[in-house]
């Protein structure tokens, strides 16, 4: 099977804690504050690896964590950041947050990062509190969860030219003869498991990437065999070879089947240009059959495939005859291929939606058995961040439900001196 569908789980780090610290020195009995902040937390970072063109790694771990930032200690040292947590994928992985659909990233380049989780922030320290009204405060801050995704990670090959047609058609042979690329090669139906990618040497400077598709069957784009799987690479190609089996039993057929598919997909497949090939002329009755329908009228006209899936321009090609195993017709057929390439404008890279602009409550409150729940999720990370065996820390929280208004709608709900307030995994007893 083709790796090219992950899920995984990625954390990164939590934040150090911030110190609360005096100054002690000699001959200074009152030493100001100086415990110093938290260090980050380790972000996870997917970074493209050019040498992986699976995610078949992704079967054996599935989980990353980041490290988590140290603590801040006294004389105002900030504790060190965690370390980062790299996630090397392929180039073509496109990353998406598996609890919502979102779109996160479309990883293409070389060597190109994506930070996927943050790292928490670290809890500030007792220095960090100091005001005219409080020169030695006693608080100090927790530091911040890291964050947590499930991400789907979908692979979608990255190649100029796709080389597409029903199983058994010849499009592993044709990449071996373009390329330095050896698929396996036998002669029966779905041979190629999994799509291959190999680079053709066009000039002396000049090098294209070709994907070798595996064959579609009908019903392919509503999952048939590895229907789906397949179709989703030829999203990433520019322009098709479409390879028909010389030696089949109805050519147009084939052809008409292998577009049907791609179209019944959608995503833009059947407006790709196709340069149309016919395979296995070193075998009689294979040119017998291209001879026959030569003579009865081009294939893309006896289809009446639209002409923009053809060549830009709009002007019908001939099927070109070719015979892989013996090189005939191979370089007239990638040059072709190439020129339609050129003629094409700059592909379009995948666009992040937009984020919505609807304002979203600052929090909702539910009253549940024995007590009520404060739906917030700044409000869940800063019960994390406080750090409740410091009076001064709990004061402040009490002022942050206070000012956030927090407090005054349990208020406004009934709630008395007693009853418990649930926040993430914390309960706290409500008092006056």
């Amino acid at each position: 099977m083709f790796y090219d569908e992950a899920i995984i789980t990625v954390q990164a780090g939590r934040g150090g804690d911030g110190a609360m610290s005096f100054r002690r020195e000699a001959h200074v009995p009152r030493g100001g504050p100086d415990g110093g902040n938290g260090g980050r937390g380790g972000h996870v970072i997917l970074v493209v690896n050019p040498h992986l063109n699976t995610l078949l790694h992704f079967q054996h771990q599935r989980h990353f964590v980041a490290e988590d930032g140290r603590n801040g200690s006294g004389q105002n040292r900030t504790g060190r950041s965690g370390k980062p947590r790299y996630v090397e994928v392929p180039p073509g992985t496109v990353v998406y947050d598996a609890e919502n659909g979102q779109l996160l990233g479309d990883l293409t380049e070389p060597g190109q990062q994506l930070i996927v989780a943050r790292g928490g922030r670290g809890g500030r320290g007792n220095a960090a509190f100091v005001s005219p009204t409080n020169q030695a405060p006693r608080i100090a801050e927790n530091g911040a969860p890291g964050e947590r995704r499930t991400l789907r990670l979908e692979l979608k090959l990255i190649a100029d030219i796709g080389i597409v047609g029903k199983p058994n058609a010849g499009k592993s042979t044709l990449l071996a003869a373009l390329t330095a690329a050896r698929p396996k090669i036998a002669d029966y139906p779905f041979t190629t498991l999994q799509p291959n990618l190999g680079v053709a040497q066009v000039d002396e400077v000049r090098t294209v990437v070709l994907a070798d598709i595996p064959g579609l069957i009908e019903g392919a784009h509503a999952g048939a065999g590895l229907g789906i799987e397949f179709l989703r690479h030829i999203e990433r190609t520019r322009v098709l070879i479409h390879l028909i089996d010389g030696l089949s039993d109805d050519p147009l057929a084939d052809f008409a089947a292998v577009n049907a598919e791609m179209r019944a997909f959608g995503h833009g497949l059947m407006e790709k240009p196709q340069v149309v090939a016919m395979t296995k002329m070193d075998l009689p009755d294979a040119r017998a059959a291209f001879e026959l329908y030569e003579s009865e009228g081009r294939i893309i006209n006896a289809l009446r495939l639209p002409a923009r899936a053809v060549q830009p321009d709009e002007r019908p090609l001939p099927v070109i005859p070719i015979a892989a195993a013996t090189r005939q017709g191979v370089r007239e057929l990638l040059t072709r291929a190439v020129r339609v390439l050129d003629s094409l404008p700059p592909p379009p890279s995948l666009q992040q939606p937009s984020p919505s602009v609807e304002p979203q409550p600052a929090f909702t409150i539910t009253r549940e058995a024995g007590g009520f729940r404060v739906h917030a999720p700044w409000l869940e990370r800063k019960v994390l961040m406080t750090r409740w065996d410091l009076e001064d820390a709990v004061l402040a929280f009490q002022r942050s439900l206070k000012e956030s208004g927090v407090g005054p709608a349990l208020e406004r709900m009934g709630i008395q001196p007693g009853d418990l307030v649930f926040i993430g995994d914390y309960e706290l007893e409500w008092t006056e």
